[in-house]
C-alpha cells in the first residue's frame, strides 16, 4: 500500500428517494438496504481498506451523523471522521478534505467516493481504481470512472469521451450531461461513446486544488486563508466560519465540466448508485416471479416484480401486486408503483408541508 494514497468517503446525503427507510436522522448510507448484514457505508469502507491503510481513509459527513459513523466503523480513527456544519453539495466537501490532506501530506493522492454505491465485482473495481491511481501519480489529471451503460437509464449522469485512448483504458472526457430524458439516453447508449457517471474521482490533491483556484476561486480563497489551521484544534471553529461562505455546488458542475485535464476510465464491473427502490430491486435476490424481499416473515400470492422491505418480526401477506414498492417501518407504510419512484421526493415534500418533520 502506498502511504501517499488516501480515500475520502462522502457520507452526508439524506437519501430521500429511499424514504421511508431512509430518514433525516438515519439516511440510507447507514442502512442495510439490500439485507446483506452490512450497511452501505460499511461495504464501502471494507472495499477501500484493501487499497489504502485504514488511517488513510476519511469519512466526510454531517455533524448529525458523526456518532453513527463512529459506531458503524469502530476501526476508523476518530479524527478521520470529518464533520461538515451544513450540507453544501460535493464541491465544499471535497475542498475541505483536500485542504486537510494537503496540510498533512503535500504528495497526497485522493480518491473521492460516495458512501452508498453498490459494487458487485470487487476485483474489477480494484483493477480500475489502481489504474486511476497510477495514472494520476504520473500525470496532471482529474480522473473519473465511467460505467458502460447496460440500458438507457434516465436517473444517471452521462460522460462522453474521445474514442482514442491516451493511455491503456483511459480516455479524454468531451462532455458531461446530467440525467437526460429517455430519448436522449437511448441516443447516448447507441452512440457507444457515452458512459454512466459513477461519481468516483481520483486526483493528486495539489492538482485538484489548482483546479479549485482556477474554476472556484472564491471557495478556494476562503479555505486557503485558513489552511494552516487544518488538522489543529482550531479546525472546527474555522470550518464553521468557512462553510456559510461556500456556494452549494457539485464537483461535477464546479470543476469537472470546466477543466481541460479530465479523463475517464470505462469500467464494466457491476455498479449501482442505489439511488432508488427500483435500483435496490435490481440488485436484490428475487424469486421466480421477480419479487425481491427483505424480511423473514413475508408471504406473497399472485405478485410479480415487487420489492418488499419490512421488519423481520412482522407477518406480511401481499396479494395481486405487480411492479410495486412496499416498505414498512415502525411508523410509516409506503405502497407505491415502481414506475412512480422518481416522485417519492415529491411525496416527501408534500408530507413535510402537511405533517411537518415527524415522519422524515
Amino acid at each position: 500500500m502506498n502511504k501517499h494514497h488516501f480515500v475520502a468517503i462522502m457520507a452526508g446525503g439524506i437519501g430521500s428517494r429511499f424514504w421511508p427507510m431512509s430518514r433525516s436522522n438515519m439516511p440510507k448510507q447507514f442502512l442495510d438496504i439490500l439485507h446483506t448484514g452490512k450497511t452501505l457505508i460499511q461495504e464501502t469502507f471494507d472495499r477501500y481498506k484493501k487499497l489504502v491503510p485504514v488511517e488513510n481513509i476519511y469519512i466526510v459527513t454531517s455533524h448529525d451523523y458523526t456518532d453513527i459513523v463512529k459506531k458503524q466503523l469502530p476501526q476508523l480513527p476518530a479524527e478521520n471522521v470529518v464533520s461538515e456544519p451544513s450540507k453544501k453539495n460535493t464541491a465544499p466537501c471535497i475542498a475541505y478534505i483536500a485542504f486537510k490532506l494537503m496540510q498533512k501530506d503535500p504528495q497526497a493522492v485522493m480518491i473521492a467516493a460516495p458512501a452508498d454505491h453498490l459494487i458487485l465485482d470487487p476485483e474489477g473495481f480494484m483493477k480500475t481504481t489502481k489504474l486511476a491511481l497510477d495514472f494520476v501519480d504520473h500525470i496532471n489529471a482529474l480522473v473519473t470512472i465511467g460505467i458502460k451503460p447496460a440500458y438507457p437509464n434516465t436517473g444517471y449522469g452521462y460522460i462522453q469521451h474521445e474514442m482514442a485512448e491516451v493511455a491503456p483504458s483511459i480516455h479524454k472526457v468531451k462532455t458531461f450531461t446530467e440525467k437526460p430524458n429517455i430519448e436522449l439516453a437511448k441516443a447516448f447508449v447507441a452512440s457507444g461513446d457515452f458512459l454512466w457517471n459513477a461519481g468516483i474521482f481520483t486526483w493528486k490533491v495539489k492538482n485538484l486544488l489548482s483546479a479549485f483556484e482556477k474554476y472556484l476561486p472564491e471557495m478556494y480563497d476562503v479555505f486557503a486563508a485558513e489552511k494552516e489551521k487544518m488538522n489543529t484544534q482550531e479546525e472546527a471553529a474555522v470550518i464553521e466560519e468557512i462553510y456559510p461562505q461556500c456556494t452549494s455546488i457539485s464537483i461535477d458542475f464546479g470543476i469537472m465540466e470546466k477543466a481541460d485535464n479530465v479523463y475517464v476510465i470505462p469500467a464494466s464491473f457491476s455498479w449501482s448508485d442505489l439511488g432508488t427502490w427500483n435500483s435496490a430491486w435490481e440488485n436484490m435476490d428475487k424469486d421466480y416471479f421477480g419479487n425481491a424481499v427483505a424480511g423473514n416473515n413475508v408471504m406473497i400470492v399472485d405478485a410479480n416484480n415487487t420489492v418488499v422491505h419490512v421488519p423481520d418480526n412482522k407477518l406480511v401477506l401481499l396479494q395481486g401486486l405487480d411492479n410495486y414498492i412496499v416498505v414498512d417501518t415502525k411508523d410509516v407504510l409506503l405502497i407505491c408503483k415502481k414506475e412512480k419512484e422518481q416522485e417519492i421526493k415529491e411525496y416527501v415534500a408534500e408530507i413535510k408541508r402537511n405533517k411537518g418533520d415527524k415522519y422524515l
